[in-house]
């Protein structure tokens, strides 16, 4: 599933008259993100959206040519969001492999991106995936970047530890499998389980596989 900016409401007031074009297209995006985790993808509409953002119409159709527009910007402010976050948190080059590959992990469940509001947005988008090629390409673009980038450092971890018969590719889809489950989990049973949860359960994946790297980490 991702980028650096807190959850935010929606105010009006807050993007007066003046307001630049970035600034009224973030604010109609975040009206959308409300009207999704609200009314769902088929019961959002312009007028649900500019409701929650205090906007006319003509605003709109003057930033977004169609509420499909709308929706696929909504989809990739959110992967963008979350990528911009874990890029972030592995730039430096005194990190060591394992310590990325935590960061990122860390990153993903961030209560910023991690939260019932995004994750009911992310997973109605899913629901429309199968049928809509544009969501598709814009989640497979942002989750393969992520993936690539986790292989190559597991790689790294796998030929420092000598970690015979592990496969790098493999590591990072079971790695993307329990972003996924995970997130659903936290979804669905929010008393239950939660980020702090589906954070521990991954690093003990990790911590599993790779056990001298990770219990260095905790050392």
């Amino acid at each position: 599933m991702a980028i650096g900016t807190s959850e935010t409401k929606t105010s009006p007031k807050s993007a007066g008259r003046t307001a630049s074009k970035e600034t009224r297209r973030h604010q109609l995006i975040q009206a959308t993100i409300e009207s999704i985790a609200k009314h769902g993808i088929s019961g959002t509409t312009m007028k649900t959206v500019t409701g929650l953002a205090g906007l006319s119409l003509g605003i709109v159709n003057f930033h977004f040519t169609s509420k499909e527009t709308l929706f696929q910007e909504t989809l990739r402010f959110l992967g963008e969001e979350h990528r911009d976050r874990w890029r972030k948190s592995i730039q430096s080059d005194a990190l060591k492999p394992e310590e990325k590959l935590r960061n990122i992990v860390i990153t993903s469940f961030h209560p910023d991106l991690c939260n019932r509001k995004k994750l009911a947005v992310w997973f109605a988008f899913y629901g429309e995936a199968a049928s809509r090629a544009a969501y598709r390409n814009i989640m497979s673009a942002l989750d393969d970047e992520r993936w690539k980038i986790s292989a190559t450092i597991c790689e790294e971890i796998i030929k420092d530890g000598s970690y015979d018969g592990l496969d790098a590719d493999e590591i990072s889809d079971t790695l993307e499998g329990l972003y996924d489950g995970f997130c659903l989990n936290i979804l669905m049973y929010p008393g239950v389980f939660t980020p702090k949860h589906a954070k521990a359960r991954v690093l003990d994946f990790l911590s599993a596989t790779f056990p001298q790297h990770f219990s260095r980490i905790a050392a």
